[in-house]
């Protein structure tokens, strides 16, 4: 019996309600600086909706599935009651409350400072309040992950840990110490002189710390699509999982690697030294290896479904995969946008060729690809494959198809224009662009195609919505239970490594003090470092 089905399916309809809401925003972002319009009146609601979009994309959106997420696996693959419901209940309350909050102060025009803060830039410091309630909510969920993990070993001692509960712990962890650094900005710098009790921010402290969140977030948003590709692609698609080691050893590297990486985005900043820099480019690149090690796997489960399927000869098993399959869709829409993305990040990651797109919309069409393209489709499946386990009823298998159809051509509309117009220099974040001047005059139609983009995207989450609302019965016949998928080898021994996560987060932490504790350290110390803040709807 599925305990906590309540519980997950809150947290699901909440973030996609909550998504639905930053679609329609960044729809509109579109429209208002395309052709299509007139220049928008008012700049600053334009920076009020790109601050909503991306509060809501980057940290209600993939907290509320990673948990929602993370409660149906603990259940679904230790096969026993959720420990702590109550706690998970709270955790889910502080979290609305703590949207809410922001919701509100960000729609009254106090805290559009974006979603990465930006100081010495101020917001009103209930936005900030609301943003730590989020993180304080999901600190709940991270405890209550760690907890059902350890009861189970404690009953089913030297049993391999199933992998989608190693994964969803190896997220939970990762996501505690990515948070620490964007809290302690908050709480200790930025709140402070929300509050005015004091006119001055350490800006560039305040960057290093939220650098510390910035690139180490995105491993957390992707973790829930990781333990979809390796947990319930192959058994979707009627395959075998290659290798279920090589899923263990991807979820220990990211939380090694995806750390110590972040002043890669701070390239531009001069309070930062090149050596660091240096550094945190150099450890950016070894965070591609879980990423080739997942590609290979996944890649070679899917050729063993094939293979199974009758498929011949050295690419005969491509043509026998089931191509009608809503998941083989999605997993191979995901991974060409994560191929795009990912190719582009080799850019953003390049302390010389970062200079030729820094701030640009190259930028904005990276991130895009990789969490709204590759990340967040595999969420929408998540949602499918959990849906009759939650509500006893069976998403329309035609209408999944071409809800994942208009999300993977909506968002390669959205974002390829954006990397061409970044290569020619368009600035991101900007609320309007003069298209009668000659220099921006020749780019108007880019502009214009990803708006189309924005809208087919916007189309694709209202059949989302659509979809889960309608799901309907089929006859009398019993939900069938729930199953991950089986290894090709079966697991009968894990070493001990991989069995827990202790070594993993040790080095987690060691590698993200040698890398930040300098910087941090003599940014703290200078005095000078401080500067004027600047409120917006604050005081």
């Amino acid at each position: 019996m599925f305990h906590a089905r309540k519980l997950v399916l809150a947290h699901f309809w909440v973030a996609f309600v909550a998504f639905l809401g930053a679609l329609v925003l960044g729809a509109w972002q579109m429209y208002v600086r395309s052709p299509l319009w007139t220049w928008i009146n008012n700049p600053e609601h334009y920076y009020r909706s790109v601050t909503a979009h991306g509060t809501v994309m980057a940290y209600v959106l993939p907290t509320l599935v990673a948990m929602g997420f993370g409660y149906a696996i603990t259940e679904l693959s230790l096969r026993r009651p959720l420990i702590g419901v109550r706690w998970a209940w709270a955790g889910f309350w502080l979290l609305i409350v703590g949207t809410v909050m922001a919701a509100v102060t960000m729609g009254l025009g106090k805290a559009s400072v974006l979603y990465t803060f930006y100081p010495p830039m101020l917001a009103s410091p209930f936005y900030y309040f609301g943003v730590v309630l989020v993180v304080v909510g999901s600190w709940v969920w991270v405890a209550l992950m760690s907890i059902n993990l350890r009861a189970w070993k404690k009953d089913n001692p030297g049993v391999p840990v199933p992998l989608a509960m190693f994964g969803n712990v190896a997220g939970a962890y990762l996501w505690a110490w990515t948070s620490v650094g964007a809290a302690t900005e908050v709480i200790v710098l930025i709140l402070p002189a929300s509050l005015g009790l004091t006119d001055t921010i350490n800006a560039g402290l305040a960057r290093v710390f939220f650098s510390w969140t910035l690139h180490a977030i995105v491993y957390f948003w992707l973790m829930p699509s990781y333990i979809v590709f390796y947990t319930i692609v192959p058994r979707a698609i009627g395959g075998r999982l290659y290798s279920d080691t090589m899923g263990r050893v991807a979820f220990a590297l990211f939380l090694v690697f995806s750390m110590p990486i972040g002043i890669h985005h701070l390239f531009a900043d001069p309070q930062v030294g090149v050596g660091f820099k240096f550094v945190h480019a150099a450890m950016t690149a070894m965070v591609s290896i879980p990423t080739l090690l997942t590609v290979f796997t996944i890649v070679a489960s899917v050729e063993i479904a094939g293979r199974l399927r009758g498929g011949r000869g050295l690419f005969g098993w491509v043509k026998a995969l089931p191509w009608d399959e809503p998941m083989m869709l999605a997993v191979t829409f995901s991974f060409v946008m994560l191929g795009f993305g990912g190719a582009g990040g080799l850019i953003n990651m390049s302390m010389q060729l970062n200079e030729t797109i820094h701030n640009t919309q190259w930028v904005t069409g990276h991130f895009h690809l990789i969490f709204a393209g590759a990340i967040v489709l595999m969420y929408f499946m998540a949602a499918y494959e959990l849906w009759p386990q939650l509500t006893g009823r069976i998403p329309s298998r035609g209408l999944v198809k071409v809800q994942v159809w208009l999300w993977f051509v909506g968002m390669m509309v959205l974002s390829m224009p954006w990397h061409l117009v970044g290569l020619l220099g368009m600035p991101r974040r900007m609320a309007y662009y003069d298209y009668t001047h000659p220099d921006l005059h020749t780019q108007a139609w880019t502009v214009t195609v990803s708006a189309l983009g924005g809208f087919t995207l916007l189309a694709s989450g209202v059949l989302l919505v659509w979809i889960l609302a309608t799901a309907r019965k089929r006859g009398t016949a019993a939900v069938e239970p729930f199953t991950f998928s089986r290894p090709a080898h079966p697991v009968t021994h894990t070493p001990l490594a991989l069995n827990g996560l202790g070594l993993w987060v040790g080095m987690m932490i060691a590698l993200t003090v040698v890398n930040y504790g300098y910087p941090i350290a003599q940014l703290a110390s200078i005095k000078e470092a401080s500067v004027p803040v600047i409120p917006i709807g604050s005081r």
